[in-house]
């Protein structure tokens, strides 16, 4: 695992420490890891490690993935670790214990709103605040891993990207250019 740990340490910043999985948590649920002082300034990222090892499945294709998440959020001055590895955690072990593999464009309900009431759904995306490398890395054993970003979303937001889909949203995300690490940003104007 050196390979993924370096990987992500060197756009996330040095890793500050991993959560075991929770008492009860579906086998091969994944540790979540904290990092800090990366390449976005003033910015905290947490991200799965050891999800690679279980192979999900893409419901349409059939075809295999190995996957690792990635979720972002400002430092604050509580130096708390916030919402986020918990949001990992549930999506984790929900992937581990159905299969399922998720990709860019899915939509990701939460069972309660993220603090603030706004964000109530993720959306998967490429991690695009990150150099194009950063999307895949080869790990060990061969295996091709690739770094999903989580982002949260609002209601409306999530509503968008099922009506019209994950193409035109992206596209109202590059229009308004919203700060995608502020988990506290106003949804887009859709």
């Amino acid at each position: 695992m050196p390979e993924l740990i370096d990987h992500l340490e060197g756009r996330l910043g040095r890793m500050g420490g991993a959560w075991p999985p929770r008492d009860g948590a579906a086998e091969g649920s994944p540790q979540v890891a904290w990092f800090r002082d990366g390449q976005l300034p003033q910015v905290q990222a947490f991200a799965t490690i050891g999800l690679f090892r279980t192979p999900l499945r893409d419901q349409m294709s059939d075809r295999h993935y190995h996957l690792e998440l990635l979720a972002c959020d400002y430092l604050n001055d509580a130096e708390e670790s916030g919402p986020l590895p918990d949001v990992l955690e549930f999506v984790a072990e929900r992937m581990v214990q159905y299969g399922h593999a998720i990709l860019r464009g899915d939509v990701i309900p939460l069972p309660i709103p993220l603090p603030g009431g706004s964000k109530t759904a993720l959306y998967v995306a490429l991690p695009v605040y990150f150099d194009n490398d950063f999307s895949f890395v080869k790990i060990e054993n061969g295996s091709d891993v690739a770094i999903v970003w989580l982002v949260p979303i609002t209601s409306a937001e999530a509503d968008f990207v099922c009506a019209k889909g994950w193409q035109a949203f992206e596209k109202a995300l590059a229009e308004q250019d919203p700060d995608l690490v502020d988990i506290n940003r106003a949804g887009l104007d859709l």
